[in-house]
C-alpha cells in the first residue's frame, strides 16, 4: 500500500460500515442521548470525535495499532450501541487471538490484505484472506484474530461494534500476564512450568 486513502474516502468507507450495525448490544436508553454529569454545555462538538485526524497523513505503522473511538474516549456514544476502531498493521504483524464479549465486529479492509479468521464453540476454525473493499464479520464473543502475512507492505481497517464498550479480552495477556498460576496452565496447555514461565517472561511489560 503505497499511500493511505484520501480522508474523503476514508469518512465514506466509516459511513459504510456504521449502517451495517443492525443489532444492538447496549441497553435502550429513554432519553435521545445520555450527556455526562460532568459536562454543563452540549452543542455540536460533543457529539464530534476529532480522534481520528491523526490518520491523515500519517506515515506508515511500524507496528500494529488500534485507534478507538467507545464511549471512553467519545462520551456521546452512551447509550447509542455503536462504536469504531481504526486497526493500522505493519508488515508481518497480528492482532492476537481475543474477543469482544459484548458485541459482534465488522471489519471493513481498505487498504493492503489481511488473513482473518474465528473459532466457533465447536472449535471449528473459519478463515478468510481480504482484499481491499471486503468486510468480514466476526461473532459476538468468539475467538478471532487478524494477521497481515504481507512482509512489505501495511494493511488498514476500520471495525465497527453494535456496542458503545465493545471489550476486548486478549488471549495471550489474560492468560499469560494476570498471574494465573503456572501449574494451572502448564496442566492446561499440557506442557512443563518452565514453557508457561518463559511465555510469560516474553509477554511481561517491557521496562
Amino acid at each position: 500500500m503505497a499511500s493511505k486513502p484520501s480522508f474523503v474516502i476514508f469518512f465514506l468507507m466509516i459511513s459504510f460500515a456504521l449502517v451495517q450495525i443492525t443489532i444492538a448490544g447496549d441497553p435502550d436508553i429513554l432519553t435521545d442521548f445520555v450527556v455526562p454529569q460532568n459536562v454543563t454545555k452540549v452543542d455540536g462538538s460533543f457529539f464530534t470525535f476529532t480522534g481520528m485526524r491523526v490518520l491523515v497523513g500519517s506515515k506508515p505503522p511500524t507496528a500494529f495499532t488500534v485507534l478507538k473511538a467507545t464511549k471512553a474516549e467519545f462520551p456521546a456514544l452512551d447509550g447509542q450501541s455503536v462504536s469504531y476502531a481504526v486497526l493500522e498493521y505493519a508488515p508481518g504483524t497480528i492482532n492476537p487471538p481475543h474477543t469482544h464479549p459484548r458485541s459482534a465486529e465488522l471489519l471493513f479492509l481498505i487498504g493492503g490484505s489481511l488473513q482473518v479468521g474465528f473459532v466457533d464453540t465447536t472449535n471449528k476454525l473459519f478463515t478468510q484472506t481480504l482484499q481491499v473493499g471486503d468486510i468480514f464479520v466476526f461473532p459476538k464473543g468468539l475467538v478471532h484474530f487478524q494477521y497481515n502475512v504481507d512482509p512489505e507492505n501495511p494493511a488498514l481497517a476500520i471495525s465497527a461494534f453494535g456496542s458503545a464498550s465493545a471489550g476486548t479480552v486478549s488471549l495471550p495477556s489474560t492468560l499469560f500476564t494476570t498471574g494465573i498460576d503456572d501449574n494451572v496452565l502448564a496442566i492446561s496447555f499440557k506442557t512443563d512450568v518452565a514453557t508457561i514461565q518463559a511465555l510469560k517472561a516474553g509477554l511481561a511489560p517491557k521496562p
